[in-house]
């Protein structure tokens, strides 16, 4: 199967063929309006101990990824004063590398702590970036889930409206994946993962 050009498959197919796409690898068009709405139906679907609905969505196309890429640098000023021209550059570039971002955060819920604890709402939040990864795939983008230090930064929180428990858990990158090869990604083999009891 030709993964640069997949068009709609079976789930299973989805879950074994989709691959993380490097920044560098992806180009314009970025997904339509209605492939980004598709992506986060997909998104809210993700199991959800509560109803707590702990996504958060920020979206950034176009002139707003100056904007994130102006927050990168902000808070790399903050966390070193001294930071070089060169570093605080490539901050500001850093969300250009590919034509859309979706910043995916956790608001956790403290109000439900006592039955549903802060890591079940992030698991809830990671599952629903995997559904995201996955409908990207299956309308044929590239796409990967990138952290790093801006995703555990006080400042790039606050800037998302986040307290100290809630988290960033990553933002996801998806363009056209212009990289012209096909290259198969080595999985493992889950039964050296697995204890049958």
């Amino acid at each position: 199967m030709n993964i640069q050009n997949s068009n709609s498959v079976d789930l299973q197919t989805g879950l074994l063929l989709r691959q993380s796409i490097p920044p560098r690898l992806m180009s314009e068009p970025a997904p339509t309006a209605k492939d980004v709405d598709d992506m986060l139906a997909a998104a809210v679907c993700a199991p959800d101990h509560g109803a707590i609905r702990p996504w958060r969505f920020h979206i950034f196309r176009g002139d707003s990824r100056l904007k994130l890429g102006k927050i990168f640098a902000d808070a790399l000023k903050i966390r070193d004063p001294k930071a070089g021209i060169e570093s605080i550059k490539k901050e500001e570039g850093r969300p250009l590398r590919s034509p859309l971002i979706i910043a995916v955060c956790a608001k956790i819920d403290i109000s439900r702590l006592d039955k549903i604890p802060a890591i079940e709402q992030i698991v809830s939040v990671g599952a629903a970036c995997q559904n995201i990864l996955l409908s990207a795939y299956n309308k044929g983008y590239g796409a990967i889930i990138l952290t790093g230090i801006n995703a555990r930064d006080t400042y790039v929180k606050s800037e998302f409206g986040l307290e100290d428990i809630d988290e960033i858990v990553g933002f996801i990158y998806i363009g056209t994946n212009s990289n012209s090869i096909n290259f198969e990604k080595t999985r493992p083999d889950y039964t050296d993962y697995m204890t049958e009891w």
